[in-house]
């Protein structure tokens, strides 16, 4: 990573924060500074959870406590217990914070205009492509991958919404209590390793490894959320895998998968994966991989 690379992001934030008006403690010409009109944004008509609302822009307890604090008492938000856990705190807007939420997307709208409108049509169309791609990458540099027990609840998610997805694309049900296993106890230390995918506290993705002294490890129960696909991340969990297997002692690994799955076959493919003869009896396994770890 080249020092010129980190002046040029630091450059850009510094372009943008200006830009967009965050030095100044009236947002958008409101009484209140950005961290207070972005925490209304995020709260939205319906609602959140306080802990939702804190892990989706990362702040810390103590200063989301003042920002909803302020809010409140400004008598934008109320705070309440959730009705099925009351130990959940929901953050909601008053008819106040609704209107200011309508203001604020009004400014907006403005702001977003007056960026554009001194460009040529073929100069908006690359800020916007530029945009997009930043957020993009930016999303994609948010992602955490991270060891996570087999029966811990995000795992345990990742897990149903992968059998859900298989069964939703297949003719064929699928169990994953048939064929070549991935049980919790094969996925768990020393045995194994299970990963799950975060991006902004919530689970997105998960992959698991079993390892076999003397023999090719396995890969296996690899899935990303629809949400967030088209981000690499495939391409990464599989190299977090990969690398979990070699530390693991083997010199290759094996992955099966079923021939719905378009999107797995192609990054298989394009990731060094060579298809070979079946390795075992997994019913719902259309194509074998083998790949040689560096």
């Amino acid at each position: 990573m080249s020092d010129a690379s980190i002046e040029q992001i630091r450059r850009f934030n510094r372009t943008v924060t200006a830009r967009v008006g965050a030095l100044s403690d009236r947002f958008l010409g409101r009484a209140r500074p950005l961290g207070e009109a972005r925490v209304l944004w995020e709260i939205g008509r319906d609602g959140c959870e306080v802990r939702m609302l804190r892990a989706r822009l990362s702040l810390d307890s103590g200063y989301l406590s003042r920002l909803l604090r302020s809010l409140e008492a400004s008598g934008l938000v109320s705070l309440e217990a959730s009705t099925p856990d009351r130990r959940i705190r929901v953050v909601r807007l008053t008819d106040a914070g609704r209107d200011e939420l309508s203001t604020l997307d009004e400014r907006s709208d403005a702001l977003a205009r007056s960026l554009l409108t001194p460009l040529s049509e073929p100069q908006r169309e690359r800020l916007v492509a530029a945009m997009r791609d930043v957020e993009r990458l930016l999303t994609t540099a948010s992602v955490e991958i991270r060891p996570t027990d087999p029966e811990h609840p995000d795992a345990r998610y990742c897990l149903a919404e992968y059998v859900a997805e298989l069964n939703r694309r297949s003719d064929l049900a699928f169990d994953p209590s048939v064929g070549a296993t991935a049980l919790p106890h094969e996925v768990r230390p020393p045995a194994g390793e299970f990963f799950v995918a975060y991006l902004r506290e919530e689970p997105v993705g998960c992959g698991a490894v079993k390892h076999h002294e003397g023999a090719p490890a396995e890969i296996k129960r690899m899935w990303i959320a629809p949400s967030a696909r088209g981000l690499g991340l495939g391409r990464r969990l599989l190299a977090e895998l990969e690398a979990c297997a070699l530390a693991g002692g083997a010199r290759v690994a094996h992955i099966e998968t079923s021939g719905v799955l378009t999107e797995a076959l192609s990054l298989y493919r394009s990731t060094g994966w060579v298809e070979v003869p079946a390795f075992n009896h997994e019913p719902f396994a259309d194509h074998w991989f083998e790949k040689a770890l560096p």
